[in-house]
């Protein structure tokens, strides 16, 4: 599945099927094909890969957009790198969680006597939101301040499961996370009776910017998986949405 998500491995299937039976293909897969391996070749670029991002980061409105004012921030955690060898280990964490986490603490020093919750458990014994919180107490957050939600492993999880803690959390939260990957919590956590305002923790979108914009690279393959991954991923909640909302009505 891995493969199917990537324009590399993706492009790479294609063209063998090309190469090893394109003259017995109808004419109509033939041209289906190419165009796909076509598509492939641009989200291998920059040009391609930041066309993906624009349409997941052009969905998060600022948070000047929110009509209501939480009490809380909610920190979703991004992954470890490697396996982390104690709760004060925060060289395991991806640069995806610090950004998080350094955003939502921002924003926690804006709001007196917020909350701050962190969501992640991961599958390690150590925790992803147990290293956060660490992390967080460092930064000036007291720890009577900080919740943890540390059994989730996926988005739809994250949600899930703080939508279970008890005391509960507040249905109105600040939401925090990559601007790739909030339109897909949003989705998850609306479907769990929250009402998020987003907040980018980080842009992946790129502007052009010399002739390397529209020349194959490393970085641009990488950015489209995440990219296709997150629209996968969007699509999937919804219809795991929809399918929740049909089976509490």
């Amino acid at each position: 599945m891995h493969a199917l998500l990537s324009p590399l491995g993706f492009g790479l299937l294609v063209a063998l099927l090309l190469a090893l039976g394109g003259r017995r293909l109808p004419w109509w897969l033939r041209r289906a094909a190419v165009a796909a391996l076509l598509a492939c070749v641009l989200l291998v670029t920059p040009l391609g890969a930041n066309a993906l991002v624009a349409l997941l980061e052009r969905q998060v409105p600022g948070p000047e957009a929110c009509n209501t004012a939480p009490k809380v921030v909610v920190v979703l955690a991004g992954g470890f790198d490697f396996p982390p060898r104690n709760e004060s280990d925060t060289e395991a964490l991806t640069p995806a969680s610090l950004r998080r986490l350094l955003a939502g603490v921002a924003l926690w020093r804006r709001l007196p006597q917020a909350g701050l919750v962190l969501a992640g458990g991961g599958p390690h014994a150590i925790r992803e939101s147990d290293v956060l919180a660490r992390l967080a107490e460092s930064l000036g957050v007291p720890a009577a301040l900080i919740r943890r939600e540390r059994t989730s492993r996926t988005t739809w999880e994250n949600a899930m499961d703080l939508a279970r803690l008890a005391p509960p959390v507040p249905a109105d939260i600040w939401l925090v996370s990559s601007a790739t990957h909030l339109p897909r919590a949003e989705i998850a956590f609306r479907a769990f009776g929250f009402r998020p305002c987003l907040v980018a923790s980080d842009h992946a979108w790129v502007a052009p910017d010399g002739i390397g914009y529209f020349l194959p690279q490393g970085s641009a393959v990488r950015k489209s998986e995440v990219a296709l991954h997150e629209l996968a991923g969007e699509v999937l909640y919804r219809w795991r949405a929809a399918r929740l909302a049909s089976s509490e009505s």
